[in-house]
Parts: C-alpha cells; sequence; structure tokens
C-alpha cells in the first residue's frame, strides 16, 4: 500500500520474488482500502531462480495501479513480471507498463494466474472477484525460455486489455 514510490539502481538475488508489490490479502486488503499506486521500477537487474524478478501479488486486495517498469535484466528466474490473483481478492490490477526487459534463462516470461488459491483464513468472500485490465509489455527480449507464456484467468472474470508488443523469445533446446 505505497504511493509514489521509486525503486532504481538495484541488484538483487532472493530465493522468492525479487520485487514483490502487495496492497493487503483478501477481506483486510479490501475492508482497508489502500493501493500500492504510482510505482516505477527501473534499472533492476536480479536473479531469483524459484520465482519473479517483479511479482504484482498475490496480497493485492487494496489494489495495485499505475505501475512503471522499465530497463529490468534477469538472470535464471522463474518468470519476468507475474500476476497473482484469486477469488476473494477482489481489488485490481491496472494500468502496468512494462519495458525493455532482458531475461536470461527462466521458465516463463508472462505468467499470469486468476488460480492462487492461498487465502489468509476461511472468512474470504467468494464473490470478491479482482479486475486486471491495461496490462502493457513492449520490448522484452527473453533467451532460454522453456514456456513463453502461462495465462490462466477466472471464469467468469476475464482479465482485459492486455497487450504484449515486441517480444522476442528464445526458446530453451
Amino acid at each position: 500500500s505505497c504511493t509514489n514510490t521509486r525503486i532504481e539502481d538495484c541488484y538483487i538475488i532472493s530465493g522468492d520474488d525479487c520485487i514483490a508489490v502487495k496492497s493487503g490479502w483478501d477481506e483486510y486488503g479490501i475492508s482497508f482500502g489502500m493501493p500500492t499506486k504510482h510505482l516505477v521500477i527501473r534499472r533492476l537487474t536480479c536473479i531469483s531462480p524459484y520465482s519473479a524478478a517483479i511479482a504484482l501479488g498475490s496480497e493485492m486486495s487494496g489494489g495495485i495501479e499505475d505501475v512503471r517498469a522499465e530497463d529490468i535484466t534477469a538472470y535464471q528466474t522463474e518468470s519476468g513480471v507475474r500476476i497473482k490473483t484469486a477469488v476473494g481478492r477482489g481489488a485490481f490490477v491496472k494500468n502496468i507498463y512494462v519495458k525493455g526487459m532482458n531475461l536470461h534463462t527462466m521458465k516463463w516470461v508472462f505468467w499470469m494466474t486468476g488460480n492462487y488459491k492461498a487465502h489468509a483464513d476461511s472468512h474470504y468472500d467468494p464473490h470478491a472477484l479482482p479486475e486486471i485490465t491495461g496490462i502493457n509489455y513492449r520490448d522484452i527480449v527473453p533467451e532460454n525460455v522453456s514456456m513463453a507464456g502461462r495465462l490462466e484467468g477466472i471464469s467468469g472474470d476475464p482479465f482485459t486489455g492486455i497487450c504484449i508488443s515486441n517480444a522476442t523469445i528464445s526458446m530453451a533446446a
């Protein structure tokens, strides 16, 4: 739940997501209602063999909006930018703009899941559906990739406005 934040010129080695953008979990994040917004991530270099260079969620129930990531280099990550949400999260991930990613040795370049089922407790609202819209990735150059993408939405709650442009992906043997 941060506003007007910059993360620049960082080198991160992590056993989890290098940058994890969050805003509250299930009904607690919904009731607090404070999104993470106006986040800029620039000139990030990271290594994360088991997770993402940048993760949006899964605790995103206060909302995530207006994230700009540029000049990202990642080595041996599971994914580039990963969006994690599920039924019960509510809120939104919207207006995400990623430009200029150089990715080396990874499982998925593009990974979005609406099936991230971990919940804080059993009190979450099964009718709280997230809005995922306005996702833009451009100028992406990954190499040694196992799978180009894994895009899993939510039945009855489509992810919309997703644009992937100028991606040149070299697959692993």
